[in-house]
């Protein structure tokens, strides 16, 4: 009886969780290109492209796009030939260059993509430029967005579950502060943080498969997060240590990059 009764009592915290393994398993509709997984997504493609075109319009409206004519010019010199490429259905491309002084850029579901001014301090050719692109495209393509998405209502099922767990009478503080020690390292150290930046070195990978298959030197996309580094480094920005950052540090992202060179070198027309 007494095993019967902390089986019943269990069955309100697992199934929350049982529902999130659920989750996980349905969402996993699609396999990714070029990397042979599926992609785990609760919205459908057209969905995110929906939102993504939304979110772009809006950022159109509130921030200042550049008039410099050589930025202007190498982004849409690049970006033909570098979207013929990507395996991104139905897409409506843009890309767009904002006046903004950091080096960044970013994509948005549906094919609309934003370049900072500032990109062009370390993006500095187009085979660089074509890698930076290359790299946000390939978090379109993976669909890591939708990813994230559902791994973080997967967690927010776990914390019902711990909710539920929690409310137990006869547990004492010092087991609910454990276990709340232990979900939130499991979310944060041991989950969602590695998750992205297991994206962000999948992105790396695509752009680099993509930037070769329009004729650009993948080995550039070496040297491009080498420039980054080193423009880090000149800022004399503080880094966070890797297991605690969503990205991973630059030479992680380097040594990532080298290790997959082979590849990327094959995608090079003969």
């Amino acid at each position: 009886m007494k095993t019967t009764f902390k089986l019943v009592r269990l069955l309100p915290l697992t199934a929350p969780l049982l529902l999130a393994g659920g989750l996980f398993w349905t969402a996993a509709c699609t396999t990714m290109p070029d990397m042979d997984r599926p992609t785990f997504s609760m919205m459908s493609p057209s969905e995110e492209a929906r939102l993504g075109y939304a979110e772009f319009e809006r950022i159109k409206q509130q921030r200042t796009i550049s008039t410099n004519a050589e930025h202007n010019a190498r982004v849409q010199r690049v970006a033909r030939r570098l979207v013929p490429h990507v395996p991104l259905a139905g897409a409506e491309w843009e890309f767009v260059v904002f006046d903004d002084p950091t080096p960044n850029a970013f994509a948005l579901p549906g094919g609309k993509v934003g370049i900072h001014s500032g990109l062009f301090q370390v993006a500095r050719n187009d085979a660089q430029l074509a890698a930076v692109l290359g790299h946000e495209l390939g978090h379109v393509v993976a669909r890591h967005a939708g990813e994230r998405r559902t791994a973080q209502t997967a967690a927010a099922l776990g914390g019902v579950a711990l909710g539920i767990g929690l409310g137990q009478r006869d547990m004492s503080d010092a087991q609910r502060a454990a276990i709340l020690g232990g979900y939130g390292a499991a979310a944060t150290v041991g989950g969602v943080l590695p998750f992205s930046r297991r994206q962000e070195l999948e992105a790396d990978q695509l752009g680099a498969i993509y930037m070769a298959r329009a004729g650009y030197d993948p080995r550039e996309s070496v040297q491009v997060w080498i420039n980054f580094m080193q423009y880090r480094q000149a800022q004399g920005g503080a880094r966070m240590p890797e297991f605690l950052s969503t990205h991973p540090l630059d030479e992680s992202r380097i040594a990532n990059l080298e290790q997959f060179m082979p590849r990327a070198m094959a995608e090079m027309p003969g």
